[in-house]
């Protein structure tokens, strides 16, 4: 009980900090040390013996250093590579371009608003091959979101819809739907059918939702959902000179993610490293730049923006990722997972109870520590035991788990997608989960209620 109370009251209080426009980042990893620092208070260990530092209250900052280096080796390092390369795009000008040649057509469109669940769906699609959110976040707010605020989308929808496009695409890729087969003895492909009978009329639907939501939220605004251009956190740029061939570059990561990804599917040893791809197209870049001025010393300033972007990205975005991190890890010290799988454990006479009890804890866990697949890898092991105590099948547990666990991460204001769209606009979290809640919420009633209904028992 008083590890609940500790979690309930320090997360009240990051979540105040944040809405009262402190630093996000700083404002999670002293939560998470607090929590942290309360764990070993309370006798619970951070390290098996012998292997923390031997001194329980250095434990506390060893953790923090090997979140650290776990984001950074992981998806911390892509974040910064397609941060840099961002930057790289704005200062060559290739962005504004591309801009410039996707926003003239569109703009003779009356229907604006039909834009939002487009490219809802279309960034969704994107997830297959970016399975990141806070990766695919970062691409699509230096891609559609100049694109969208050029088309008189005001800010806020542009930003609300891309901090949830990467949610429940059924794909054998993901690692949560692999690891579900397994455990419960399904083929991987007719797990993933499974998932799309759930999952692509939920994603029908949100964008159905997205539409009406993101209109009422713009009517209701007013010019408040318009954020100016000096405070959206994109560098553009006016007319220029730049080579209309520099609209491919931004779109160059991409183009080469979807082909390696697609041809992954048919030959077999092809594997896709977004950081390669990506480092790939910045020399693409830099030998467009080589062309075009005719010499390669006199690009190196604007190439270096490459690396000081990677520098930016760090202490902007990956220190919030590992801020979330350790605000998760810290959660899961005080064995607050362990208390609700004793709950749910103790509560398996009807087989509707169960994953009604699931759904529920994902969610509330989801929105505590900005996302719920840590408690569904924590508990994956036990799902077989438990559906058959409950008399039902374990994927009817273990889906809308997983599902309710990609999209609770929306509507968490410790979230890094919520957090990293933020920044980027320049407002506050709070604005963004207003405008991620009502399309989230849909959502996850819709698994519930399609999973009860599809599913086997």
């Amino acid at each position: 009980m008083i590890e609940s109370l500790l979690v309930l009251v320090v997360l009240a209080l990051v979540a105040y900090l944040i809405i009262k426009n402190y630093h996000p980042a700083l404002s999670l990893i002293s939560g998470a040390l607090i929590l942290l620092l309360f764990a070993v208070l309370l006798g619970h260990p951070l390290y098996p013996d012998g292997e923390g530092t031997g001194l329980a209250f250095f434990d506390i900052f060893l953790k923090f250093k090997d979140t650290i280096i776990a984001q950074v080796s992981s998806a911390g390092i892509v974040i910064m590579i397609l941060f840099g390369y961002s930057g790289y795009m704005n200062v060559i000008g290739a962005n504004q371009v591309a801009v410039n040649i996707l926003v003239k057509p569109l703009q003779k469109i009356k229907s604006k608003a039909l834009f939002v669940p487009l490219v809802f769906l279309v960034g969704n699609l994107m997830s297959l091959v970016v399975p990141s959110a806070s990766s695919l976040a970062i691409i699509l707010m230096a891609i559609l979101y100049p694109m969208l605020s050029s088309m008189g989308i005001s800010s806020l929808t542009a930003a609300g819809v891309i901090a949830m496009t990467a949610t429940i695409m059924p794909t054998p890729l993901g690692a949560d739907n692999v690891i579900a087969a397994e455990t419960l003895g399904y083929d991987l492909l007719t797990y993933v059918a499974w998932n799309a009978r759930i999952s692509i009329p939920t994603l029908l639907i949100m964008a159905l939702a997205h539409y009406f939501w993101q209109k009422y939220c713009d009517k209701k605004e007013g010019a408040s959902a318009f954020v100016t251009i000096e405070d959206d956190g994109l560098v553009k740029k006016e007319e220029s000179d730049t080579p209309k061939i520099y609209a491919l570059l931004p779109l160059l990561p991409l183009v080469l993610i979807l082909i390696v990804g697609i041809t992954g599917i048919f030959v077999k040893g092809i594997q896709m490293d977004i950081f390669v791809l990506t480092f790939i197209s910045f020399f693409v870049a830099v030998a467009f730049e080589t062309i075009r001025y005719k010499s390669y010393k006199k690009i190196q300033d604007s190439a270096a923006e490459m690396f000081k972007g990677m520098g930016q990205g760090f202490s902007q975005v990956v220190m919030l990722v590992v801020g979330g991190s350790l605000f998760t890890t810290a959660i899961q010290s005080l064995g607050i997972i362990d208390n609700i799988m004793a709950s749910v454990e103790s509560s398996v006479s009807a087989g509707l109870v169960t994953t009604l009890i699931f759904s529920g804890a994902t969610t509330v866990f989801g929105i505590l520590s900005g996302g719920g697949l840590a408690m569904f890898y924590a508990v994956i092991e036990l799902i077989p035991d438990i559906a058959t105590k409950a008399g039902i099948d374990g994927i009817l547990i273990s889906l809308p788990m997983q599902m309710i666990a990609n999209l609770a991460r929306t509507i968490s204001p410790v979230a890094a997608v919520v957090m990293i769209v933020a920044s980027t606009v320049g407002v506050s979290p709070v604005r963004i989960l207003k405008r991620t809640s009502v399309p989230t919420i849909i959502g996850i009633i819709c698994v519930v209620v399609l999973s009860i209904l599809l599913l086997p028992y």
